[in-house]
């Protein structure tokens, strides 16, 4: 079986499952975040007077810190009477960061595991060896009432990633690469594992990117497969049991395909599409108005340190605004002490608290009409960073940086 099977059977109590088979799993992690007012609703009409277990349910305010609105300012109050009603052990305010940034930080996210969460990027954890995987309001809901879930077992695709990046490529760039391949929907409902010796020698935080995006192309979970490194991370932080799942020799997948990163160049993924994909120096002059460096995607330590790097002596382009959004409120710390954030504002830019920011289009930073931004973030749809008449495009923190410092879309290798 491939990963994702034995982690099924596992939380199904089941000996094998084949993929199209539909399972009722034990959820091991269930998480939320501001949409968990939307569960919350459902959960009342449900009649369940009690969650089916405080200490597996994660509640955290990420997409609209500080609130954006009275209505935003209530629904975060609600919560914060629900979690203290229910006796909720894991909930953590506006002040942590990003739900899948905090999740791995401290300990949530543990190999073998069923992980699912009212984000469509939960795939992230999969960095992780765990079956994390977005889901919607009234199935949160029932997850909270009996913490089971119905499941259909997915195919899986096997990618086997090989060779060694060139100076300023970076996982961000091979998985818009991967995307623009195989499309918006070339992984739709499908367990996609990641192999090879690139893998292996990626970091964490690089890998958590991976997993991140392979949602852009539809995929249900997305696993690197776990080695020492993964055991090591996980270790650190939790002090749980857990057990590491690794495909069978012989599991069957949809298919195998294979990459070599040898000679990738930097990426963007142009507007409107993720999927829209295409070298940077295809797209190089375009102008921008916004910079932005952040979000689940690439808002952790080394996306920093490479983008403090660029900027560093040099000043922001008069015509652009820069914003840095640390992923987390030990990624922002780690990034004072090691002096990226004032490598930041001394090049011009402007620090937001951790937290999703514009990204989602609620606030800190929304595009006018006819305005461009590179971003570092995981969408570029019509109208996903304010104005549907902006454009997005979506690019490393390295090309990001660099386009920063010229006022046009830049490949960070020329600069």
């Amino acid at each position: 079986m491939t990963i994702a099977e034995k982690i099924l059977a596992k939380r199904a109590r089941k000996k094998g499952v084949k993929p199209g088979e539909i399972v009722m799993a034990k959820v091991d992690v269930a998480m939320s975040h501001e949409n968990a007012d939307v569960v919350l609703k459902s959960f009342r009409e449900i009649g369940v007077r009690k969650v089916w277990d405080n200490n597996k349910i994660v509640i955290l305010f990420d997409h609209r810190i500080p609130a954006d609105s009275e209505k935003t300012a209530a629904t975060q109050k609600r919560l914060r009477e629900f979690v203290k009603e229910q006796g909720i052990k894991y909930f953590y305010d506006m002040r942590e960061g990003i739900c899948h940034q905090v999740l791995a930080e401290l300990g949530h996210d543990r190999p073998g595991e069923l992980l699912v969460g009212t984000d469509s990027h939960t795939t992230t954890h999969g960095a992780f060896g765990t079956f994390a995987t977005g889901i919607g309001g009234t199935e949160m809901a029932g997850v909270w009432a009996t913490g089971e879930l119905w499941l259909k077992v997915p195919e899986s695709i096997r990618i086997t990633v090989t060779g060694a990046f060139k100076p300023f490529v970076s996982a961000k760039d091979l998985i818009l690469y991967i995307i623009g391949k195989l499309g918006a929907d070339g992984a739709s409902y499908k367990a996609v594992e990641f192999h090879g010796d690139t893998m292996q020698n990626m970091s964490i935080a690089s890998r958590m990117v991976l997993s991140n995006l392979s949602m852009e192309m539809g995929a249900k979970v997305a696993f690197v497969v776990p080695d020492e490194k993964t055991v090591s991370y996980v270790k650190q932080k939790t002090d749980k049991d857990f057990e590491v799942v690794l495909p069978d020799e012989d599991a069957y997948y949809e298919k195998g395909i294979e990459f070599d990163v040898s000679d990738l160049k930097s990426q963007v993924a142009c507007p409107q599409a993720v999927d829209n994909v295409k070298p940077v120096s295809d797209v190089t002059g375009t102008k921008i108005n916004q910079a932005l460096i952040g979000s689940c995607t690439n808002g952790r330590l080394e996306d920093l340190s490479i983008a403090a790097k660029i900027l560093k002596g040099k000043v922001v382009h008069r015509d652009v605004r820069l914003l840095v959004i640390p992923a987390s409120r030990r990624v922002y710390l780690e990034a004072i002490r090691e002096g990226l954030i004032e490598a930041f504002i001394n090049a011009g830019g402007l620090i937001l608290n951790p937290g999703c920011g514009p990204c989602l289009g609620a606030h800190q930073g929304l595009l006018a009409p006819g305005e461009v931004c590179i971003a570092t973030t995981n969408r570029n749809f019509k109208g996903r960073m304010g104005s549907p008449e902006s454009f997005v495009y979506l690019a490393s923190p390295a090309t990001v940086a660099a386009s920063a410092i010229t006022g046009v879309i830049t490949d960070p290798d020329e600069l």
